[in-house]
Parts: structure tokens; sequence; C-alpha cells
């Protein structure tokens, strides 16, 4: 069966962008497929130096995951420092890459073009999220728009590999939701905790609302292009027509209504959320990450023996 793999960077709390754009396309393609869904706290590193904040954050990320409508019996759920081959594989990776190769990546060019520290971590970022891809002969990884890179690197990774210790490493393709490929803030750029531009995904109503209200406007403009690109993610365009032709030039009326279809939509994840326990989140990823941990471990048995360590 076609295997699939995806993951959650638990470095904040959770925005619509996260659910729209990985949460709810993997939620409705993973029983097509032998699914992981991974918590890369190990990734979240770069930016989070809270012990704290950390686990709270693994915690809530099992929790939407759950609250998404993931069945933890149907995918492997799973805790990437809770398998510590990542971490050994993408040593292995980072050996077989250049310094120049790696200077090329998205996050790394945008945190030196911002003038913001780029540490080691980041640096070597593409190379363990390679280990997380290729571990698991990943056929298939979702990804927004924007993170395409990474499954490039993944293959980059694999190929250079398979070149110099033979065939070992399957080369993964990566599969793009267009629809939601990237999905807007409140300013019109990407959604990003980083640009304090989110809409949280488990607030309350009145956190949503306040959210909403401060969604970036064109006066210029009859329909509000802002909020009419996060509402089609609610409902298709000829549902919103005759709302958007009725309140043409209406701005707040057309929040409010975005407002209420975001509430309609989320409430019933916010209960369930609510609803898993902290026991809950502990049993699903220990028996997810002790069923990733077996596959690591004979992938990276090969591994070892292929580079010569294995005596």
């Amino acid at each position: 069966m076609t295997r699939l793999l995806t993951g959650l960077q638990p470095s904040g709390s959770l925005h619509i962008g996260n659910y729209f754009g990985a949460l709810k396309p993997f939620a409705d393609m993973y029983t097509q497929y032998e699914s992981y869904l991974m918590v890369v706290d190990y990734h979240a590193l770069t930016t989070v130096r809270n012990p704290r904040e950390l686990r709270a954050n693994i915690n809530e990320a099992v929790k939407s995951y759950m609250a998404a409508g993931i069945d933890p019996t149907k995918a492997i759920i799973f805790q990437q420092s809770q398998v510590q081959e990542h971490t050994e594989l993408a040593w292995i990776f980072e050996c077989l890459v250049t310094v120049p190769f790696l200077e090329l990546a998205h996050a790394y060019k945008d945190k030196v073009a911002k003038g913001l520290e780029a540490n080691a971590g980041l640096f070597n970022y593409p190379m363990l999220m390679a280990a997380d891809i290729l571990l698991y002969d990943t056929d298939i990884v979702p990804v927004g728009q924007d993170q395409k890179q990474h499954v490039e690197y993944a293959r980059e990774a694999a190929m250079k590999f398979n070149n110099a210790f033979t065939e070992t490493f399957k080369v993964p393709k990566e599969l793009v939701v267009e629809a939601v490929a990237t999905v807007p803030g409140t300013d019109g750029k990407k959604m990003s905790k980083s640009y304090n531009n989110t809409i949280p995904l488990f607030g309350t109503k009145d956190e949503i609302a306040k959210a909403v209200m401060s969604i970036v406007t064109d006066s210029a403009g009859a329909r509000p292009e802002n909020v009419y690109a996060i509402h089609k993610l609610l409902k298709s365009e000829a549902e919103l027509a005759d709302l958007y032709e009725a309140n043409k030039g209406s701005y707040r009326a057309l929040k409010e209504a975005l407002i209420e279809d975001l509430e309609a939509h989320i409430a019933p994840m916010r209960v369930k959320c609510d609803s898993i326990t902290d026991d809950d989140v502990r049993r699903v990823l220990k028996e997810g990450s002790d069923k990733a941990r077996e596959l690591a471990q004979a992938k990276m048995s090969i591994v070892r023996e292929k580079i010569g360590v294995s005596l």
C-alpha cells in the first residue's frame, strides 16, 4: 500500500493556516494510504527555548490531529524525538551534502535576509526533514506550495546516498493540495505565527472575531480580497457569490459572516479537542512511536551495513 507521511511542528498554538494547509488535507486523504503523522518536536528546537511551552505544544498538536478527525487506530501518530534514528540518519545525510547546497534552503535564506539569527539547527533543518521522510520509505508527502523544497531536499539526499552506497532509499514525491497550498493571514501574507497574522484554530468565538475584524481590507475594492480568500476555504465560490454581491462594499457585514462560518466549522472540533485527555495523548504517542521505531530501526540496520559501521 502507498505510504504517506507528514508532520506538524509544535512551535506554538495552532491557527487555521495549520488546519487548512496541513491537518484538513491529511484528514481528508489519510485513510486511502498507510499513513504516518509526526509531531516534529526536534524541529521546534530551532525556535522554542521553553521546555514547559514545548511540552504543552506537543500535547496540543496531538489533540488537534484527533480533533480534526484523524483516528489513531487508522494512522500512526508518533513523536519524532522518541525515534532516535531520525537524528542519526540526519547526520549521515549531512555528511553527503555540501554547505552551498544547504545555503539554498528558503527558511535559512529568509532568516539571513531579515537579519535574524540563523542557528546551526535551522541550517541543517532540511537534512533532518529528509531523514524524517526517508526513514519510512515514504511514497507521498502532502505539503503546501511553499514547502515543496523540503521534499526536493529529501529526494536529493536519497539519490546521493543511493549513488554512494547502492540503492537504499525510496525517492518520495510531494502532493500539493492546490486549493489550500498557501493560507492567507489577516494581513494578506502567508498565515504564520512569525508574522503575527493568525486566526486561532481552537480559540473562543470572541478570539476568532477579534482576529477576523483585524483583517486588512482594500477600501478601493467592492470585495475585500483578504476576507474572501479565507472565506473560500469554508465555502465554494458559488455559495459565496450572493453573499458578496448583496454586501458589496459592506466589509463589516462580510467579516461578520466569515466569523459565523468559522465558528460553525471550528466549534465541533473545539468540543472534541477539549474531550481528549493528556493520558489519551500519552497513550497514542507511545503506541505510535513504538510502531514507528520498529520500522526506523529496521531501516537503520540496513543503512549501517551499507555505510560500513556494522561489524
